[in-house]
């Protein structure tokens, strides 16, 4: 199956079910992922040359302003879709099958989580796979060691404190905190 198809299936579905033609063709595009990440993080680099690995990783050519500082990894990897002047910082796991865009602009500190899928909650269909995209708008900030869960969206400017499991939107430039996050406060309160 090429990669536009499955991505689309998936995207229609907003589902991957076990022993499927999409599930294999999963499979094997999350066994690319893992084997590039493997070598991203095992070798030594300069930007340039993480730059160009992470874009073999993405499928899409990152503008010369991304940054990232290792290790990294993601368990699929063609489904992430990076602005420009982006940071990731070290640590960072992306699960992405369901989509992850990092708008212009956005900062991930250390050890932050994208997680877009969900398992079913009958224990009968564990097996299914609910994918729900991840959406980071211009110049948000993500605190180290923070999870941010399927279907979530975080508007423009806003700040999602060290720590935090964010469950639910966050409206555009607010600053929102703890498991499960909720507002602290807009961001013009923080602006001096």
């Amino acid at each position: 199956m090429e990669l536009q198809e499955l991505l689309t299936n998936m995207t229609a579905a907003g589902a991957l079910y076990p022993n499927t033609k999409e599930h294999k063709a999963m499979n094997e595009v999350s066994q690319q992922a893992r084997h590039l990440c493997a070598k991203l993080n095992t070798g030594i680099y300069n930007d340039e040359e993480i730059r160009q690995q992470m874009s073999q990783i993405t499928g899409q050519e990152l503008d010369e302003s991304f940054s990232l500082f290792l290790p990294f990894t993601t368990d699929f990897g063609k489904n992430t879709k990076i602005g420009k002047n982006v940071f990731i910082n070290s640590g960072c796991r992306f699960q992405d099958q369901g989509g992850i865009t990092l708008g212009d602009q956005t900062l991930l500190g250390h050890n932050v989580i994208l997680a877009t899928i969900n398992h079913d909650y009958d224990p009968d269909k564990r097996g299914i796979m609910h994918l729900a995209p991840i959406v980071l708008k211009e110049k948000t900030w993500i605190g180290s060691h923070s999870t941010i869960l399927p279907g979530v969206t975080i508007g423009e400017n806003s700040i999602v404190a060290a720590g935090s499991v964010v469950t639910k939107d966050v409206k555009a430039n607010t600053i929102v905190g703890g498991n499960p996050a909720k507002f602290i406060c807009n961001l013009e309160d923080k602006i001096k």
